[in-house]
């Protein structure tokens, strides 16, 4: 290890649902003595107009000369292909060898932030094998298998694999062939705002009021809960629901629609709500349970991804399948007609959420894993990302693979 380090890098792609600045602030608080040297990967400019010509070819080489007939589909699967990585790691190689690290760490896994000789670790919501999980069509493009194998070798880089949740953990361990030494389920916490919400007792619940909280309409499985919600009228006329977060076309007695709103007044929306109901299709973890067990609110979700690691059924929610409105209806009708019992389910799920769902709790779990790690190893020293050994490896990529196309502009364009 070396002594001179005084360091840690923290990669990160953007936003990352509110995630990083929290993951950040943990490590920060976790590590006293080194500075963050933090990088996203947005702020990148490393091509030009010209090489447009040169990605669209690898586009149509991995995944057929139908994927860039629209920007649609050219932009779903621009990200995932050999030449981008390639270009993405040749430049994070370039940048991280400015420093020396104790060690490096990267949110998600759409890019390699690893350094030679360095203590790697990362923290991601999702693999893409885990979308494998999901029933019917998925809202993500299939990878190529040499997007698959370069995926693959982010785990391998990491000293431990973080994870919000046991879905990802298991995709890990079961479709990238990770040791289990090497994953660890760390869990996440909430970004919004949270207060005492259970001073009105049952009278909070018997308004009556449905929540629901996201900015994809349809992966989120809105128009099998607006379905639901119909049916729920017929036994519940007085029933709301409220919509936070997008802005559907829908016109539907009792349903308001509020659209995008600050994170910061996400709160007002749980404390007024009875019920919280998303029952998403596609769900790398879900953030939003969190927040709504947070606020003391019964759940009723979809049995997917990390819900199952979240909601006790019969405890503090019910799951149910997805696609299925008339379960979905059923269980919101049941819950709507037992105040009391909306009661227990929330502040069943409210004392869950406080055990295990809290950002100073994952961030604990963080920095004992990487103390630990580090303490067990005697780093080498630090292998340049000028050496000649890591020049060869990546002149022999790029020089196969050529140059990508403007990568901030795509990424920002493909969210």
């Amino acid at each position: 290890m070396n002594s001179s380090a005084r360091s840690f890098a923290f990669v990160k792609i953007g936003d990352f649902s509110g995630c990083n600045d929290q993951v950040l602030a943990q490590l920060r608080a976790q590590f006293p003595d080194l500075e963050a040297d933090v990088i996203d990967v947005l702020d990148f400019r490393i091509v030009n107009r010209s090489d447009a010509a040169q990605l669209l070819w690898s586009v149509a080489r991995e995944y057929g000369p139908g994927s860039c007939l629209t920007r649609s589909r050219f932009h779903a699967r621009v990200l995932r292909t050999q030449y981008f990585f390639s270009k993405v790691r040749q430049q994070l190689l370039q940048r991280l060898s400015s420093n020396r690290y104790v060690f490096t760490f990267q949110t998600q896994s759409l890019v390699d932030a690893s350094i030679p000789g360095i203590p790697h670790f990362l923290y991601t919501d999702h693999t893409h094998l885990a979308n494998v999980m999901y029933p019917g069509k998925q809202s993500t493009p299939w990878a190529s298998s040499a997007w698959l194998e370069l995926e693959k070798s982010i785990y391998q880089h990491a000293r431990i694999n973080f994870t919000m949740s046991s879905h990802v953990s298991r995709s890990l361990v079961e479709h990238y062939g990770c040791p289990e030494a090497k994953v660890q389920c760390v869990y996440v916490g909430g970004n919004a705002t949270t207060v005492d919400s259970d001073t009105e007792g049952e009278a909070r619940f018997a308004r009556k009021k449905i929540l629901f909280v996201g900015v994809d309409w349809k992966r989120k499985g809105g128009p099998d809960l607006l379905s639901a919600f119909r049916e729920v009228r017929r036994s519940h006329p007085t029933a709301e629901l409220t919509i936070v977060g997008c802005s559907p076309n829908v016109s539907v007695p009792g349903c308001r629609v509020v659209g995008r709103v600050p994170v910061a007044e996400v709160s007002k929306y749980f404390q007024s709500a009875s019920i919280f109901c998303m029952p998403t299709t596609v769900e790398p973890f879900g953030i939003v349970f969190v927040e709504a067990f947070a606020h003391g609110l019964p759940i009723v979700a979809t049995n997917i991804g990390a819900i199952p690691d979240l909601i006790e059924e019969g405890k503090s929610g019910f799951m149910v399948p997805c696609n299925d409105p008339a379960q979905l209806a059923n269980r919101l009708n049941g819950l709507l007609a037992d105040p009391a019992r909306c009661g227990r389910f929330g502040a069943h799920g409210r004392a869950r959420v406080n055990a295990r769902y809290t950002w100073k709790a994952t961030g604990q779990k963080l920095a004992d894993h990487i103390k630990r790690c580090i303490a067990m190893e005697a780093r080498p020293a630090q292998v340049s990302a000028a050496s000649p050994a890591c020049d060869m490896a990546l002149d022999a990529a790029v020089g196969q693979l050529g140059v990508v196309s403007a990568f901030a502009g795509i990424f920002r364009t493909s969210g």
